[in-house]
Order: structure tokens, then C-alpha cells, then sequence
């Protein structure tokens, strides 16, 4: 069986954070980043999902097992990132600003270090329910 199946898994996050530039003054944040600007943060309730794609497994019919998928998803970016302040409790943005778009970026490169190379792998990330990114994009 050659058939590439996609399968899906949606997380929940809670984080704050706070989009600015430190080589920008103060009036070009603002009106650049606007209300993310807010010096003393603002919170989202990110929906995550990731997407794996491969070639379903002869013997279990599964592409990629899920809850292995879960827990994969828990240890390395829930618990890093659910209830922080991006800005300030996490290595990855102390140097980045934490956009939805970086988020997305660094969500993929750990789970690409924690998953075969064989299977595909992008990111969806809501900031909002209007406002979402995805990476990588083919």
C-alpha cells in the first residue's frame, strides 16, 4: 500500500505574551503591534494541531499511533508552553518574538526532532478563531 493518509491532532494551550521589537522605540511597537504591544502581556487560548502524513502501517493500519502522538505533543509543547508567559518563561523567545508565526516555527522544529523523518509534518496554529498559521507551507 502506496496511499499517503494524513491524520490530525488537536491540543489546547494557554499563554501569554508580548509582541516588541527592543531595537524599535516605543511609538513604533505601538503602532506596529498595537494592542500586542501591551507591556504587560496579553493571553491566547491557542488551538495546536498537528498534522502527520504517511503511509499507513500494514499491520496496524495506522499511519502514526495517536496516543503515542498525544503524549509526544504533552511532554514537549504543552508542558513547555501551557500557562507561561512566553516572553519570560521560555528559552525559545527570549531572543524571538513569540508571533504566531514564530510559535509555529518552533512547535515544528521540536516535534520534528522528536519524529521520523519518514513522516511529514506540519503545524497549525489559532491564535484566534479568525487568526491562524501554519507552517511549513508547500
Amino acid at each position: 500500500m502506496n496511499n499517503k493518509v494524513a491524520v490530525y491532532r488537536k491540543e489546547h494551550f494557554n499563554a501569554a505574551h508580548r509582541l516588541n521589537n527592543p531595537n524599535w522605540d516605543e511609538a513604533t511597537n505601538i503602532r506596529v503591534f498595537g494592542k500586542c504591544n501591551n507591556p504587560n502581556f496579553h493571553g491566547h487560548n491557542y488551538e495546536l494541531i498537528v498534522k502527520l502524513t504517511g503511509v499507513p502501517d500494514i499491520d496496524t493500519g495506522y499511519v502514526y499511533d495517536m496516543k503515542l502522538l498525544s503524549e509526544l505533543i504533552q511532554e514537549n509543547i504543552l508542558e513547555r508552553f501551557d500557562h507561561k508567559n512566553l516572553n519570560l518563561d521560555t528559552p525559545e523567545f527570549k531572543n524571538l518574538n513569540p508571533s504566531a508565526e514564530n510559535i509555529a516555527v518552533v512547535i515544528y522544529n521540536i516535534l520534528r526532532a522528536k519524529i521520523e523523518p519518514s513522516f511529514e509534518l506540519s503545524i497549525r496554529l489559532y491564535e484566534t478563531e479568525r487568526n491562524f498559521v501554519e507552517y511549513p507551507v508547500n
